[in-house]
């Protein structure tokens, strides 16, 4: 390796790929994760929206609808079906017992992660909570669009440098200390 890739004794600097410099580290490709961004927060936030209100989300049944979701998981646990025991323990001991704080959770979490990716704002947070929710959805074997949308949140959070630049990020990331230096010719 040469000098340059060499920052002290026992620490080596791995040089980027220009792909991989271009999608995640460069403003000029902002536009690609504008369209992700747009996409991923319009699902959650018409998925968050189109439960607030509801009776078995946030009325007066508040906690109904994870119940059943809940009762359905474990059901395919018990059967052989794609639930891991653990979780189906988990979902039967904390989250059933506690369903109308989860349906609260829920419903405004999706609402949250929709609005930040929309808005571009706190955007790597955005998507990795929203990447969280997939993961619990597909561990309670609900495939649906969650395999799509947790990868496309993962990417979002590799990608948190950029993924905001069109949106409130470009103001608010360097106010909170992670700024973006202009390339000074």
């Amino acid at each position: 390796m040469g000098k340059e890739n060499v920052v002290a004794e026992n620490e080596i600097i791995i040089r980027e790929n220009p792909v991989s410099r271009y999608l995640f580290n460069n403003t000029r490709s902002a536009w690609i994760w504008l369209i992700i961004r747009l996409y991923v927060g319009y699902v959650w936030l018409t998925s968050g929206w189109g439960k607030l209100g509801s009776p078995a989300w946030t009325g007066e049944n508040a906690g109904a609808a994870i119940q059943g979701f809940v009762g359905g998981a474990i059901e395919k646990s018990a059967t052989g079906g794609d639930v891991a025991g653990w979780y189906a323990s988990f979902l039967e001991n904390i989250v059933l017992p506690n369903a109308t704080v989860f349906s609260y959770l829920v419903v405004f979490g999706e609402i949250a992660v929709g609005l930040g990716l929309i808005l571009g704002l706190l955007t790597g947070i955005a998507a990795f909570f929203g990447s969280i929710m997939n993961v619990t959805f597909l561990f309670a074997g609900t495939l649906s669009s969650n395999p799509l949308l947790f990868i496309l949140a993962s990417w979002l959070v590799l990608a948190w440098k950029v993924a905001g630049w069109y949106g409130l990020d470009r103001w608010a990331l360097p106010r909170l200390g992670t700024p973006w230096t202009r390339k000074n010719n």
